[in-house]
């Protein structure tokens, strides 16, 4: 008999996924009279821009001036022109691009970015063959690698044109590239988790897109193509995403170790899994079924438990491997970006549908700590990689295109901070994180709100919310307890709010100990701190007094991004100032 829960469950999982394998039908069709359609409980809805300030907002409106505008966006379309390709990815990064410019220009309202976003788009549509592909493979190669995983991303960079800019040919450029998919994918054709790399994650997680495109014009073709795409993940060559989940099977731990690392039968690859239940989530909003809300709760939970260090993110070599189980021992190549970028992401999802704050907490552990720590100082890339100690290194540029993934990548982590930060729910404003900020928000029962933050959060913990409201009105107002305080929730101010009124709040940031096998951390309010070894930083964002010292906050430690300054978080209790 199995001795432990985690063997029991390992015992289990096999005959509840085979039993559901046994119903795979490849000719199946969702029922949309079935359909109950959901509504996120929390919605970003910004009248204008938001004016951000202090040291995050200067971070992010950097990243926006420095990454994305600085783009050269011909090198990101000329792939596209060429189609020869069999085995790289070149062309996510123009959807990566387009998704950043997209919120950037929602944030910013800067028409730059709608301008550059529209050029751009014109210049990709203009590149679309006459059976509607779009993409950098030789024909020959078609689904090989990262073809279809291209074709997300592209499909997504030309939805976020269509909805800034307003560009039709955006549209149905998006439509003609996801027909020509069905001449290759589906009943009678090649079996999608069989196509490209990781179980066929990195190919299904096309979901994302073809869900938004039944969403955009209530084509009943694109729904149950996604209704395809999701039963092929229980087939018995699937990742079988959903049985896994709910089985409680460890994301580390849903498929043996691959001979080769980088291939299809990795079924561990972090980014790539999380995408798909982000796909997942967009396809429980148009059909409601229950199932996968769960599986992707699930999933985070398992994640969040299982995989996420200290500074908010997890993965070594780009896959699960129980890491947080413990946190002290050093991998291989830690916490890509991507997979901060994503686990945030899947986090804002669940936050949007749910309310619930626990996904707001990991989202502002991820921000102040991974995604900072490995954006650069003049915030024009970001790092591949962000071990816990060591020194910090831009990688590799990836394909010929001069960036790699994650330069690509990590703009769309930073921008949607201010997209949640405060949000309209159904009874008045949710304020999720405290970013010193201004921006009007409309409210429910009509007219408009002023909401002003002022705060230097979190290197104080005080904290300035003044609301003005376009008349006076009754609404709610909720302020996030975040969980490192010991009171995780909301709290509640519900009352008849005129111009000028104001609620004021201090956070106590008492520096708090993370112990793990022999070593300790400290943290204060959501940041982990590190030792620099030049000392106290004179560059450092915060620096705190613990038991070993004043230490730094973690996305300033080692920002010289050389051997001038080497970091650590976990401190050996023998010599707690020694490196």
């Amino acid at each position: 008999m199995p001795s432990t829960r985690r063997q029991l469950i390992a015992a289990l999982a096999p005959l509840a996924i085979a039993g559901c394998n046994r119903g795979v039908r490849d000719d199946a069709r969702l029922d949309l009279a079935s359909f109950k359609p959901q509504q996120n409980l929390l919605r970003s809805a910004a009248a204008g821009p938001t004016a951000l300030r202090g040291h995050l907002g200067r971070r992010i409106l950097d990243c926006v001036e420095n990454r994305i505008l600085a783009q050269d966006l011909d090198r990101l379309v000329q792939p596209f022109r060429q189609r020869d390709e069999r085995s790289c990815w070149q062309t996510e990064f123009w959807g990566k691009w387009a998704l950043s410019a997209a919120s950037a220009w929602k944030c910013t309202r800067d028409n730059r970015l709608a301008e550059a976003l529209a050029r751009s788009a014109h210049a990709l549509i203009a590149t679309q063959s006459e059976d509607g592909y779009i993409g950098n493979y030789a024909p020959n190669r078609h689904l090989e690698a990262w073809d279809i995983w291209g074709r997300k991303y592209t499909l997504l960079g030309l939805l976020a044109c269509h909805e800034v800019c307003g560009e039709k040919p955006a549209l149905d450029a998006a439509r003609r590239l996801a027909d020509h998919l069905f001449t290759e994918i589906g009943p009678g054709r090649a079996d999608i988790v069989r196509t490209g790399n990781y179980r066929g994650m990195a190919s299904s997680s096309i979901l994302a897109p073809v869900v938004a495109l039944y969403r955009a014009t209530s084509d009943e073709r694109y729904v149950q193509l996604a209704g395809h795409i999701v039963r092929r993940w229980s087939s018995d060559d699937g990742p079988q995403l959903i049985e896994k989940a709910l089985a409680g099977v460890p994301v580390a731990e849903r498929f043996p170790r691959p001979a080769k690392w980088f291939s299809w039968e990795n079924g561990q690859k972090a980014y790539e899994m999380m995408s798909c239940y982000e796909g997942l989530l967009d396809l429980y909003r148009v059909t409601g079924t229950r199932q996968y809300l769960d599986a992707a709760i699930k999933a985070f939970e398992n994640i969040r438990d299982t995989e996420i260090l200290p500074a908010g993110s997890g993965s070594s070599r780009e896959c699960w491997h129980g890491g947080a189980r413990q946190p002290y021992l050093p991998g291989p190549e830690m916490m890509e970006t991507c997979v901060s970028t994503t686990w945030m992401s899947l986090c804002s999802n669940l936050l949007t549908l749910t309310g619930d704050p626990r996904y707001a907490d990991q989202i502002e552990r991820t921000a102040y700590n991974a995604l900072l720590g490995a954006l650069a100082p003049d915030a024009s890339v970001f790092a591949k990689y962000s071990p816990l100690d060591g020194v910090r290194s831009h990688g590799e540029a990836q394909c010929g295109m001069g960036i790699h993934c994650c330069t690509a990548n990590g703009p769309r982590g930073l921008l949607l901070l201010p997209e949640i930060a405060a949000m309209q729910d159904p009874a008045g404003i949710t304020i999720n994180l405290f970013i010193d900020s201004e921006q009007t928000l409309p409210l429910p029962g009509g007219g408009t709100v002023r909401l002003a933050i002022e705060t230097a959060y979190p290197a104080s913990g005080a904290v300035k919310i003044t609301l003005h409201p376009s008349s006076p009105t009754r609404f709610s107002l909720r302020l996030r307890n975040p969980a490192w305080s010991g009171a995780s929730g909301y709290r509640t101010f519900d009352r008849l709010w005129r111009p000028g009124d104001h609620v004021e709040f201090d956070l106590n940031m008492d520096i708090r100990t993370i112990a793990s096998g022999p070593f300790t951390a400290y943290a204060r309010g959501p940041v982990l701190l590190a030792r620099d070894s030049r000392g106290p930083d004179a560059d450092a964002w915060i620096t705190a007094q613990t038991p070993a010292g004043e230490l730094c906050d973690f996305s300033s430690a080692g920002n010289t991004w050389d051997e001038r300054s080497r970091y650590r978080v976990w401190l050996p209790p023998a010599d707690p100032r020694s490196l």
